[in-house]
This record gives C-alpha cells, structure tokens and sequence, in this order.
C-alpha cells in the first residue's frame, strides 16, 4: 500500500501549436494487487519500465492536443511560475483546460493502463516545461522582436504627443500674436485719430504754426548729421531753416 515515485525522463513533444518543448513528468503509483503484480511485471524495476510506456504515451496524446498556452496556465488568472523554467510570448486569450486540467487527464489516460499489472496510478503531474534548444533563440528573437515593437509605438505615441503639444503651442503663440497686434493697430489708430485732431486744432487757430510743425516734421524723418540738402532760397525748407539760424 506503500506510495511509490516515478519520474520519466524529459521528452521532446511538439504541441498543437507546433512548439517543440521538452517535457518532464513524474508520477506516484501503488501496488494494489500484489499476486497479479508479481505475475505480470515481477518486481518494482520491470514496473517502472512499463509505467514508462504508459505515462510517456499519455502525456505525448494530451501534450500534442493542447497549445503550448494552455500548458504554462492552471486557471484564467494564475500563471504557472514554480517549477517552470519557460518563457512564453503569447500569454493572451481565455485558458479552456489549464496544466492542472491537463496533469489530470494523462493521469485519467495511463490510469487505464496499470491495472492489469496490479497497480494504481495515484497522481501524474508535469514537472517542468522547456523549449529545445534549436527553437529557443528562435523564440528569444520574437520576444525581442515584440518588445522593440512595443518600444517603438511608445516612442512613435510620444513623438505623435509631442507634436500635438507644439501645434496647440503654436497655433496659441499665433492667437496671442494675432490679437497683441490687433491691440497695437487700435492704439496706433486711436493715436493717430487724436494727432490728426490735434493738428486740426492747431491748423483752425493757426495756419502758419500748423504749417511749421509739419515741417520739422519733415526736418525729423528726413534729415541726420550726414544729410547734404542743396536748397533753393525760396524754398519752404530754406525759409523755416534760416528763420531757425542764429543771427
């Protein structure tokens, strides 16, 4: 009645996905009917190697029934980590059957093989899942491949972010722009409207002052330290220039 270990050997098995893993199982079993025991397999070496055909056959018809997702998963929520010595991309999707499910249908399928040696399997778990060593790097380049990818729409999301930013920015800097010179143009114009009037006055009470003050106007927007002006003496630039010289 005593429990007895099995552990096969790691197995290479492609899954329903076509990925080549090495797999690892390892069972406990009993002796249930002593007599039948001893006159099919003998002894507990000879058992071990029947086992071997049986729980390797089971393990290979679920393994290859399932893809490789729904290995590395017990539930929709619990990744597999302890004993788990694997690194899976595609971890996405609703799980339908998880490992647990799975250890529990080998055990179901080998358990159907043991009785006619007196034995009883009590459970079969998998132990550990890897990739062969020819698709491991194949499977570390996607998974760099995926992360660059990752990278490069966060990179392309912040540059789409960044120019969102500086076109808001810009189309503001315009707006503040476009009203600080409408701003301008209405005080210039007020200003202008007032020195026009103030002109007028000035023009109304006295007309030869008026037409003095547009004249150094003139002086001011026209003449600098390097300006040459040949004048005629009956010009009005002459006349308010020498009614300015000192006598």
């Amino acid at each position: 009645k005593r429990f007895l270990a099995w552990d096969g050997l790691p197995t290479q098995v492609p899954t329903k996905d076509k990925r080549y893993i090495w797999v690892d199982t390892t069972a406990r079993w009993r002796i249930v009917d002593p007599l039948k025991f001893l006159q099919t397999v003998g002894n507990e070496r000879t058992a071990l190697g029947r086992l071997d055909d049986i729980i390797d056959s089971a393990t290979r018809n679920q393994i290859t029934s399932h893809i490789l997702y729904e290995l590395v998963r017990d539930s929709e929520r619990e990744f597999v980590e302890t004993e788990l010595s694997i690194q899976v991309e595609e971890i996405i999707g609703k799980v339908k059957y998880g490992r647990e499910k799975i250890s529990r249908a080998i055990l179901k399928e080998a358990s159907e093989g043991v009785p006619r040696f007196g034995i009883e399997l009590i459970d079969v778990r998998i132990k550990r899942l890897n990739y062969v060593e020819q698709v491991r790097q194949g499977v570390y380049s996607r998974m760099i491949a995926e992360r660059k990818r990752v990278a490069e729409q966060y990179r392309s999301e912040g540059q789409g972010g960044k120019a969102e930013i500086e076109g808001r920015k810009e189309k503001e800097l315009q707006r503040i722009t476009s009203e600080s010179y409408k701003e301008a143009q209405e005080i210039q114009g007020k200003a202008d409207a007032e020195a026009t009037g103030i002109y007028a006055q000035v023009y109304n009470k006295d007309p030869e002052f008026y037409s003095f003050l547009k004249t150094l106007e003139t002086y001011k927007s026209t003449l600098d330290e390097d300006t040459t002006l040949i004048l005629t003496s009956d010009s009005d630039f002459y006349k308010y220039l020498k009614s300015l010289s000192p006598r």
